[in-house]
């Protein structure tokens, strides 16, 4: 497994202004270009929003592996970044994509399309 980058090069103004969990990880919720579809959720810190904001591929922290990740570098199925958005609080990031193929790992477009708990109609 790969340590995690513990020094980044990330910009120290917007490092500032994140709010990391225990981890050191902000939840960024990836969305569709053009029709805000939520696509996924996912992991980062410094290290990969550095890398998401200076390569335009999307670049996550995965919990699980314990290792840095670009979507779609392995399926293809990735995520071209057009605009990353830090909320009012600094502890979640909305990452605004070009999706190419499925975002989830089990093959479907989105994460959400699975259980729906509650629908309000």
């Amino acid at each position: 497994m790969t340590a995690r980058v513990e020094v980044s090069a990330l910009d120290p103004a917007v490092a500032a202004r994140l709010k990391r969990d225990v981890d050191g990880l902000v939840c960024a919720v990836t969305q569709q270009q053009g029709t805000g579809e939520v696509l996924m959720v996912a992991w980062m810190d410094d290290e990969a929003l550095h890398r998401t904001l200076t390569t335009g591929r999307a670049t996550y922290w995965s919990r699980s592996r314990q290792e840095y990740w670009v979507k779609g570098e392995s399926s293809g199925h990735a995520q071209r970044v057009h605009e990353v958005r830090l909320d009012c609080d600094g502890d979640a990031l909305l990452v605004v994509v070009d999706q190419t193929g499925p975002a989830c790992h089990t093959g479907t477009r989105t994460c959400f399309d699975a259980d729906v708990l509650f629908s309000g109609g």
